[in-house]
This record gives C-alpha cells, structure tokens and sequence, in this order.
C-alpha cells in the first residue's frame, strides 16, 4: 500500500473515530470519501460504525465507481452515488463528509433551512445552509436532489435525512460537518431565547468580503441569501 494512501486511510478512521465520539452518527451511520491524487478514492465501507473503522477495511474505488480493492465482505457505502455527484460537480471537492448530526437533522426534518445571520462565525465560514428536497437514500434521487445547491454552498441539509459537507481537505469537510452542528445548536438556542434579528446588511457584507479577500477561505459561499419565511422582527 502505497504511503500517501495510507496517511488518508488513517485520516478518514481518525475523522469517522472523532464523527462517533462528538455524536454526530450512531450506529453505522454516514460516510466518508476522500479523492486520491491519482483520480481514485477511497470511501468507508457499508454497514461498519464509525467507532470500529480501520485503515485496512476502506474500499479503493475507481473514478468509475467500480472496486480497485476491498477487504474480503466489505463493499463500498451505499451513499457513494451522492459522494460521487459531488466530485463531478466541483473539481475543487476532494472529501466528502456525510452524517446525522441531531440539531442539524431536527432542522432538515422539520423543513427549517439554516439562514439565521445573528453569529460572525457562521457568517464567515458557511453562509445560509439550504435543505435538499427530501430522496430515497441510495438511489440517484440523493445526487439529483444536492446537485442544484453544490455550486454555492459547501454544506447541505438533506431532507428527513442528515447533512453534508465537502472541502478541499478531509479535515476542511470534517470541520465544516462540526461547524453546521454548532450553527444549528447556536441558531436552536437563540430560538428559544426568544430569537434575534440578523446582524445590520454592512456588518454581514463586511464578514463576507473577510472570508473571501482577508482570509481568503476555499470554497463556496451564498452570500447573503435566505431560504425561510420571515416570522416577524425575528429570524
């Protein structure tokens, strides 16, 4: 096994270790996928908990989703007809990140996108996270429902289902997996504070032109876009 592929075998187990211990997925649930330099990936296998990956049981995929290798009864997630749509439609993808965060999900179940501008960090690092339309998981209706969100956005609520994150990095993908949790949990205890009104429109275009010309972070931003209804004075 080559070296390079086994440092990203060991980083995809150190990020599905650190997914079951923050209770970001139970069971064996969510997945993960990193695009090697050679336009092959790697994926975690179906039906393994994140606490229990190992290095040696990750599936190496061609481009064409075929198996390079696996170890013998494992075969690749379900869920990698979405991981794949979202390589094809941004070159600048090479991890993918899929999980069940609870406050996350709450929100996607409940058709409640994440667009509330009250909190610099979340300004900065992901901007409004939509809600895919809810799809058959498994099925080309996954892709098809995140395809028309991936060009802005480097997160995605999935109906009824989950979240999504990519990044140019496996640990830029994860962190914004961790980030979308703490937007959704922020965004629930401000809820229940009894709400706030977004920041003012220049303090939000500020934060947004830091992120692209001061920090100059990768990735994909909506700018300032809403998703919900307005409900009064408070988002």
């Amino acid at each position: 096994m080559e070296l390079n592929a086994m440092k990203e075998r060991e980083a995809i187990c150190d990020v599905c270790h650190k997914m079951w211990q923050r209770g970001i997925v139970a069971a064996n649930d969510g997945n993960v996928s990193v695009k090697l330099e050679d336009g092959t990936f790697l994926c975690t296998p179906s039906g393994v908990s994140k606490a229990a990956m190992t290095p040696e049981i990750l599936v190496h995929l061609a481009a064409d989703g075929s198996v390079i290798s696996a170890a013998e009864g494992y075969k690749p997630s379900s869920e990698m007809k979405m991981h794949f749509r979202c390589y094809a439609e941004r070159e600048d993808v090479k991890a993918v990140v899929h999980a069940h965060p609870p406050i996350a999900t709450s929100y996607a179940s409940m058709g409640r996108a994440l667009d509330g501008y009250q909190a610099m960090e979340f300004i900065v690092n992901l901007g409004a996270v939509p809600i895919a339309p809810y799809a058959q998981p498994s099925t080309d209706e996954v892709p098809d429902s995140i395809a028309p969100f991936l060009q802005d956005h480097d997160a995605i609520l999935l109906a009824h289902h989950g979240a999504l994150t990519v990044g140019d990095s496996l640990t830029r993908a994860y962190f914004r997996m961790e980030s979308l949790e703490m937007f959704a949990k922020t965004s629930l205890y401000i809820h229940l504070l009894g709400g706030a009104p977004d920041m003012p429109q220049d303090k939000i275009d500020a934060l947004i032109d830091l992120r692209n010309n001061g920090y100059k972070i990768p990735g994909r931003h909506p700018g300032y876009v809403k998703y919900n209804e307005p409900e009064g004075d408070n988002q």
